[in-house]
């Protein structure tokens, strides 16, 4: 049985977890508000967006429409644009991303593909950056926080435009965690190259052909680019949004599981100090019952 010194000792440092945990809760409570409308708000805009480059992709002629829209006609090289967190502790957040990029990478050699990754944050690229090998292309750091700006996007896009255009990829497939609720991440693959045609989707074209002004080779060099960063700066807001609340989530956890652990290592050192107290009462009225 541990001394009372032992458990005082460890109540004292849980307590000191406990605050900790709570700070966290309380920091990450007052981000994800600005997280959350950040996200919302573009939303509309990234799906209106998707909504007419599928759109203009299902009504492409293959042989002469631009390669961004319906791809290079190969499907052998892909692309894994991967989404994470540079930080822990925000519970099964990163870890589910991991594991969808290793179920994907997975199903993608199966097929006899050849598989890239673009890393966007630290934690999953560190989890698979040993096992995939040459698979690994790049990490890059500090673009995930509580202001994720378009900037970062427009350059993770002319990446990933520029080795489109070298021919080191023929398909581009962005995995991030898509933000539900407080309580709630769903990780969401979307492609980016070529545009993916969803035949369930709804469409309001209602057979409309589309009339391009200046012409359609100038307007489709502007908005193909532009959809791209667009999407990848929409799966960085949901990213932020749902590791903000995941970490809020997993803080609450660990503080409501803190005050448990304290309460019961509390029990346990007062019926330890009951119990000594006991013990010395007992040597005591011995001793003198046997002078």
């Amino acid at each position: 049985m541990p001394s009372l010194k032992d458990l005082k000792t460890r109540i004292n440092s849980v307590k000191s977890t406990q605050k900790i945990t709570s700070a966290m809760k309380m920091v990450a409570a007052a981000k994800l508000r600005r997280a959350q409308d950040s996200a919302e708000r573009g939303r509309p805009y990234a799906d209106r967006m998707q909504q007419i480059i599928n759109s203009l992709a299902a009504k492409a002629d293959p042989s002469s429409a631009p390669q961004l829209l319906v791809g290079n006609g190969r499907d052998k090289t892909h692309l894994l644009v991967v989404v994470s967190a540079d930080r822990g502790l925000c519970g099964g957040f990163n870890g589910a991303i991991t594991r969808q990029t290793r179920t994907e990478v997975a199903r993608l050699r199966d097929e006899g593909k050849t598989v890239k990754l673009l890393m966007v944050g630290r934690k999953s690229a560190d989890a698979l950056r040993r096992e995939l090998g040459d698979s690994y292309i790049q990490s890059l750091e500090g673009i995930q926080g509580t202001s994720v700006a378009f900037s970062d996007a427009a350059s993770i896009g002319d990446k990933v435009r520029d080795g489109f255009e070298a021919g080191e990829f023929d398909v581009c497939t962005v995995i991030f965690n898509k933000f539900k609720s407080a309580i709630s991440q769903e990780v969401t693959l979307k492609k980016l190259i070529p545009a993916e045609v969803d035949e369930s989707a709804p469409s309001d074209d209602q057979g409309v052909s589309y009339e391009y002004e200046p012409d359609e080779e100038e307007l489709l060099a502007a908005v193909l680019p532009r959809n791209i960063s667009t999407q990848i700066y929409s799966a960085l807001l949901e990213s932020s949004a749902a590791e903000l609340a995941a970490r809020m989530t997993a803080m609450d956890n660990a503080t409501r599981n803190a005050g448990d652990l304290i309460d019961r290592l509390t029990l346990v050192y007062n019926r330890t100090r009951q119990a000594t107290i006991t013990k010395e009462l007992i040597e005591i009225i011995s001793g003198a019952e046997a002078v």
